[in-house]
């Protein structure tokens, strides 16, 4: 028996989520039912993170175990036959079996993309949040900076988890401006459910003058899902990149 770990780049938009759900497209089983074909094997993918419906990757990890003999070198051009466009897998490599993409993984990064313009724009409707307010940048850099570092992240998860430990650390957030594109990103050792979108939703209250800077300390210390912003949509959020040791 071998372990498989691939990275994988999708496209939400027309899926479920990462997880299979039933009388529901999903990205896990669309590459479950593309191992089948190649390998005839009942395969389980463990997935670094579930992302939601509509919520793209870049860079999602995965891992399986097979018994096939197929060549590792041959497992990516056999897969992307038989997916469609929107889901490619960009490699395959063979690790120790007690490897786990979940939760082997050391921090994550992910990308949340904000179209900020009066008029909507065709073009990113799929991949960027449309806020039509002007967003003050210096506003949200400065309430982001009191999220780094660990802390309990409680009031920024949405309800329906089961996760009982809602202490987490982030080592970055990074906002960048280009025309009427805003781009965030994130490194976190981890991030609870809707974490970074309920983040995004707070800074861009912020950002539009709704709320002041300070309440993020008030938010973080409330514990409270209440206390903190909106949900930021989810075709804005891009997993971007699984981090493990060397």
């Amino acid at each position: 028996m071998r372990n498989i770990m691939i990275e994988i780049e999708y496209d939400g938009t027309n899926y479920s989520g990462w997880q299979i759900q039933p009388n529901a497209r999903s990205v896990q089983e669309e590459i479950m039912k593309a191992l089948k074909k190649i390998t005839n094997e009942e395969i389980k993918l463990n997935a670094a993170g579930r992302t939601d419906a509509g919520v793209h990757a870049k860079g999602q990890v995965a891992n399986f175990y097979l018994n096939a003999s197929i060549p590792t070198n041959r497992i990516v051009p056999a897969l992307n036959s038989n997916l469609a466009q929107d889901i490619t897998v960009l490699n395959a490599k063979e690790v120790p079996l007690d490897f786990h993409a979940r939760y082997s993984a050391e921090s994550k990064k992910y990308l949340y993309n904000i179209y900020n313009s009066s008029t909507r724009s065709s073009l990113f409707r799929n991949y960027s949040y449309h806020v039509t307010n002007k967003l003050s940048i210096s506003k949200m850099e400065n309430a982001a900076k009191k999220l780094i570092g660990t802390h309990d992240f409680k009031a920024f998860m949405s309800s329906g988890s089961s996760v009982q430990d809602t202490v987490r650390t982030i080592y970055t957030i990074k906002i960048d401006k280009h025309n009427n594109n805003i781009c965030l990103s994130f490194h976190g050792n981890g991030f609870l459910y809707n974490m970074v979108r309920i983040i995004v939703g707070t800074l861009v209250e912020i950002g539009t003058d709704k709320r002041p800077i300070e309440d993020i300390e008030q938010i973080l210390l409330s514990k409270d899902r209440r206390k903190a912003g909106h949900t930021a949509p989810p075709q804005g959020l891009i997993l971007e990149k699984v981090y493990y040791p060397s």
